[in-house]
């Protein structure tokens, strides 16, 4: 009972610290389109995303090891205020004060990026502070309360970001997280009691360092490739050239390093290795993916930015409720290998339903397709972190919550980067083939704006056009994330079901090895 009064009094900082992530994307996912109006350039939309999710890839690592080295509590709110600080540089992109309109995108992006270097630190510090005060088999009771208190705020995101996009100015998409951020702040300073650690050993800069560089130059890659740039261009050579230097120097740094950003040996758990490896591609496919479904309902759908965000609520309420499920099924059963395999199988399933969308798919049935995606959600966001954390002592539960983290991030700036650069190939060579290079280029290039009212000028014929190969590409997107999706079930089957540490199986096992050891 101390204990549960314990995480009872932390938790709601804790979530609210979470909920500042969540709430941020799907706000922002929402107001795209209206930003992406008011600052030009459809083409650079996955650009404001993959700024925010490189941002946060990069610098998970470094908060986890941080954390696990001088003291979560601390670095846990020095994150929660550089978000804040990211936000409000967001909100004023450009604005008078920051130079005007025309470098507004420029400047969106680089904030997009300052914000999430300080969202790196919120989801691996609270799951790890949270694996710090329960052990993984008690860990399913408050796994649905913070599985609702997510999917509220994945609900409330859209909604939210609808409302400020249709009455307010853009800007309070991004400055709504300040009084979010400085309740979370107040709870965790008077709430929140945690050992501070002292250390003398030294962060691992190098590794950090070489880690960044080599995962910058493959986004880059991802992005640019077959759209700014051709592939086999120098630059694109360039970077990949630099990815491999990187990535290779990096392996034998942290052989070396006292402290290493990432533990290589960590890698030899089989289990470990394996839901990272889901955690990815589960980042991947779905938010590389789902970016894209406000773009799809707002413009081909002709719904507004809040019945685009109630529109979302189908996928984000099958979530709720199949995570609280899973939630108390592990704590009754212990059992967990079957959720991942499940969870996978259905989403790719609501990938391939999402595919057949087109210009005349009514609203009731992107609803249950979502609906669908978000079943196969449910079954896998805290189900990859459970496994990863169980997986490794307890010594090492801040580093496997920063890896976990990190691979579903990387996966996450990966997919969002492909399918971006996909998607920008797809619709500007099927305008192109429909109207020609020049009229294509107007539409959607050179910083073209073509927002609803843009269409409502255009001939019936040419809008026609327009939406038909926006649709054509969008849909295209998720047969792609088909191809990854369906690895997911396919790799948790490989899965070893370990006893979650503080469940009975696992006690006793304990206590044989403690009478071998004797």
């Amino acid at each position: 009972m101390e204990r549960r009064r314990e995480v009872m009094a932390v938790l709601p900082g804790l979530m609210l610290a979470m909920v500042l992530a969540m709430l941020d994307n799907m706000i922002v996912g929402t107001a795209m389109p209206r930003i992406v109006e008011e600052l030009g350039g459809l083409t650079h939309l996955s650009w404001v995303v993959t700024a925010y999710v490189l941002g946060t890839t990069v610098s998970t690592p470094i908060w986890g090891k941080i954390g696990d080295l001088y003291g979560r509590k601390s670095i846990f709110m020095a994150s929660i205020v550089i978000f804040m600080v990211g936000s409000v540089l967001c909100g004023m992109a450009g604005s008078s004060m920051m130079g005007g309109p025309a470098d507004g995108m420029a400047e969106l992006i680089a904030f997009r990026a300052v914000q999430g270097l300080g969202a790196g630190g919120l989801m691996v510090n609270a799951m790890a502070i949270i694996g710090d005060l329960v052990p993984p088999r008690e860990r399913g009771q408050y796994q649905g309360i913070m599985a609702g208190v997510m999917s509220l705020a994945m609900i409330a995101g859209p909604l939210v970001g609808g409302f400020i996009t249709d009455h307010l100015d853009w800007r309070w998409a991004f400055y709504v997280n300040l009084p979010v951020g400085a309740i979370a702040l107040v709870l965790l300073a008077v709430k929140l009691k945690l050992p501070k650690h002292r250390t003398e050993a030294r962060i691992d800069w190098l590794g950090a360092i070489l880690l960044s560089v080599g995962i910058t130059a493959l986004v880059l890659i991802t992005t640019w490739g077959g759209n700014e740039y051709d592939w086999g261009s120098p630059q694109i050579l360039g970077l990949a050239a630099l990815a491999v230097v990187t990535l290779a120097a990096f392996i034998p740094v942290e052989r070396r390093a006292a402290e290493p950003i990432m533990p290589l040996q960590l890698f030899r758990n089989r289990n470990f290795t394996l839901i990272s490896a889901v955690g990815f591609l589960l980042g991947f496919a779905m938010f590389g993916a789902i970016n894209f479904l406000p773009l799809y309902q707002q413009t081909v759908q002709g719904a507004s930015a809040t019945n685009s965000g109630l529109l979302l609520l189908p996928m984000m309420g099958a979530a709720m409720v199949v995570s609280l499920f899973v939630g108390k099924a592990i704590t009754n059963t212990g059992k967990y290998k079957v959720y991942p395999v499940v969870g996978g199988v259905v989403m790719a399933l609501g990938m391939f339903l999402l595919s057949m969308m087109g210009v005349e798919t009514p609203s009731w049935q992107t609803g249950v397709f979502i609906a669908v995606l978000g079943l196969g959600m449910g079954f896998l966001m805290q189900t990859t972190m459970l496994i990863a954390q169980n997986s490794v002592e307890q010594k090492d539960l801040g580093v496997s919550s920063s890896a976990s983290t990190f691979f579903r991030s990387i996966g996450g700036s990966f997919g969002v980067s492909l399918f971006g650069a996909i998607f920008n190939n797809q619709l500007l060579s099927g305008l192109t083939e429909k109207f020609g290079a020049q009229t294509a280029d107007k539409m959607v290039g050179g910083g073209g704006r073509m927002d609803a009212a843009a269409l409502g000028q255009l001939p019936a014929q040419v809008r026609t056009g327009f939406l038909e190969t926006l649709a054509s590409a969008i849909s295209g997107i998720f047969w792609w994330a088909i191809l990854f999706a369906i690895v997911v079930p396919v790799l948790a089957a490989f899965i070893k079901e370990i006893p979650l540490r503080g469940g009975p199986a696992a006690q006793e096992e304990a206590k044989l090895q403690a009478a071998a050891l004797d």
